[in-house]
């Protein structure tokens, strides 16, 4: 949990993310709002003691430009955070960090949009409380120094104790924020997973820890609004205070005559204008909290990301025919929480060319070994050998270009065939696109669609079967062009038909390259070269398949 200065760190970083020029547009319109106030307060004074109408169209002019200057500026606010948004998601995007699926989504969604109030409303404010104050004092100790002088020493108190609750309201949103991104970050692997809780039955227990994560959000988000409130009426007391002991002897020499009545009413009217932008400031930073403490999640992410792997070694190039050599050593990874290796001493060499394939029942840790060839879980002991290089030594975002992946549920977007296709290489042009989606067997119904590779899609491959969203996911690996092929039970819950046509464009797919396939049915089984089969996170048996010519590899380290 970030504490105070933490706090002060992301929202130096957050203003850093602002064109230069905007902080200074934002000062200029809150300096003219304040000598507009200044202005605006003199002529209703000078109204008001003389019983004149004059000043009044003046009056109405000063009031009117505030309006205008108030409008720029919530204008060039909403602007600049809406650019500083789209900056932080495509930099969030990019890095590919975030932590999990689920996290990550509310973090780009509900996380970067809280950051408005921040840009909108804090930014302006700040500065506002920085020039209005100044410029109003000024003015009023023209007109009175003696209670310029009570207002001076009065007014830093509003800081102060501002302060003193913005380092509770900091720790109470931040601990909201880590609540709202839990929450949402299991509602979505929960909505995600649905289909596989309610066939295990555990879709009661889920709905048990949905309810459970969602009444901690409320209490913390009570907690928060709580001292949200507290604070304002501290602030509220602060500043009535302060206002009455200068309007208090304002009131006593305007009754014995030695203070005129315009001077008095212009001192009165200024005195709690001094004070009103540091309220205002109070109450826009806990509206802003919520989105600093996203902005911190965010910042976190991404110097989490390593721009280069320090003292590593660039993978070598990324063709097709560069097929590397895996080897795994020792390698084991045990989950938070649970007392059982999801692998436990691992050993393995995959040739390069190789296909091998991960057999074994469910829960014997084949998804664990997809997930550390792909970089996305680093185990805990052992090492993993990629051309004699240790794959944490390499950039992670070189070597998820050079491994083409196709999961056992692969998501398809609401976007047309071609751009789903196209997500294994956004450069590819139409020629190439066609070209994997008929070498994985799809041209046939692609090419049957309404508008063709045009078709649009709906969101999750609704409309197709599961064999034609596996053979797209095909088609996206293939276009990928990476030298190392991951497959996790690619066929599962297919017809017979289906698994053959996915199997034939497998083929085509895994030729010349290093593939490492998860399959329990045998029709995958026959294509690889081995099959190494775990139990308990262990290796606990290899047979040569005679899926190609060219014989048994060696398996185990």
């Amino acid at each position: 949990m970030r504490g105070s200065v933490s706090v002060k760190v992301v929202e130096r970083r957050l203003l850093g993310c602002l064109p230069r020029r905007v902080p200074v547009v934002l000062g200029g319109l809150a300096a003219g709002q304040g000598v507009l106030l200044v202005v605006q307060a003199e002529l209703l004074a000078r109204a008001v003691a003389g019983l004149s109408v004059g000043p009044l169209p003046w009056l109405a002019g000063a009031v009117a430009g505030r309006a205008v200057l108030a409008w720029a500026s919530e204008l060039v606010a909403g602007r600049a955070a809406a650019r500083v948004k789209a900056g932080l998601r495509g930099a969030l995007l990019g890095a590919g960090a975030g932590g999990g699926a689920g996290a990550r989504v509310t973090l780009l969604t509900r996380g970067l949009d809280a950051v408005d109030p921040f840009f909108i409303g804090y930014v302006p404010q700040l500065l506002a409380a920085c020039v209005v104050p100044v410029l109003v004092l000024v003015r009023l100790a023209a007109a009175d120094w003696a209670s310029a002088l009570v207002v001076a020493v009065t007014v830093p108190l509003v800081p102060v104790f501002g302060a003193l609750v913005g380092l509770r309201t900091a720790v109470l949103t931040e601990r909201q924020w880590g609540s709202l991104r839990r929450l949402g970050g299991h509602f979505r692997d929960v909505l995600a997973g649905l289909p596989t809780l309610r066939s295990f039955g555990r879709a009661g227990h889920q709905s048990g820890v949905v309810r459970e994560l969602a009444g901690e959000h409320r209490r913390a988000t009570v907690g928060a609004l709580r001292v949200a409130f507290l604070s304002s009426l501290v602030l509220e007391l602060v500043c009535a205070l302060s206002v009455a002991l200068v309007a208090v002897p304002v009131g006593l020499r305007l009754l014995d005559g030695s203070m005129v009545l315009s001077t008095g009413l212009l001192v009165l009217l200024l005195t709690p204008e001094v004070f009103s932008p540091l309220r205002a400031m109070g109450t826009r930073f806990h509206a802003s909290a919520e989105g600093v403490a996203a902005a911190g999640e965010v910042f976190e992410a991404l110097d989490g990301v390593p721009s280069a792997a320090p003292g590593g070694s660039p993978v070598r190039g990324v063709g097709v025919r560069e097929a590397p050599e895996i080897v795994l050593e020792e390698v084991t990874v045990r989950y938070p929480g649970s007392g059982v290796a999801a692998l436990d001493g691992v050993s393995l060499r995959v040739a390069p060319g190789e296909r091998v394939a991960v057999t074994g029942p469910s829960g014997a840790g084949k998804s664990t070994l997809l997930l550390v060839l792909a970089g996305l879980v680093v185990p805990d002991s052992g090492r993993v050998l990629v051309d004699g290089t240790d794959l944490r030594e390499l950039d992670p975002r070189v070597w998820r270009e050079r491994v083409g992946w196709v999961p056992q549920r692969p998501h398809l977007f609401a976007a047309s065939v071609a751009d789903n296709v196209r997500l294994g290489d956004p450069g590819a042009d139409e020629e190439r696109v066609v070209e994997a989606v008929r070498a994985a067997a799809a041209g046939e119904f692609v090419e049957g669609l309404p508008r063709g590779y045009a078709t649009v899609l709906g969101d999750g491959g609704a409309g197709l079967s599961a064999g034609q969203r596996q053979r797209l996911a095909v088609a996206r690996a293939y276009l990928s062009g990476g030298a190392v092929m991951l497959l996790d039970e690619p066929t599962a819950r297919l017809d017979l038909r289906s698994e053959r046509l996915l199997v034939e464009a497998a083929g085509r797919l895994l030729e010349g390259r290093t593939a490492v396939i998860v399959a329990h049915r045998p029709a995958f089984a026959g294509a690889a070269d081995r099959v190494v089969r775990l139990r308990d996170g262990r290796v606990c048996g290899v047979a040569c398949s005679g899926g190609r010519p060219g014989g048994c590899r060696e398996a185990v380290v």
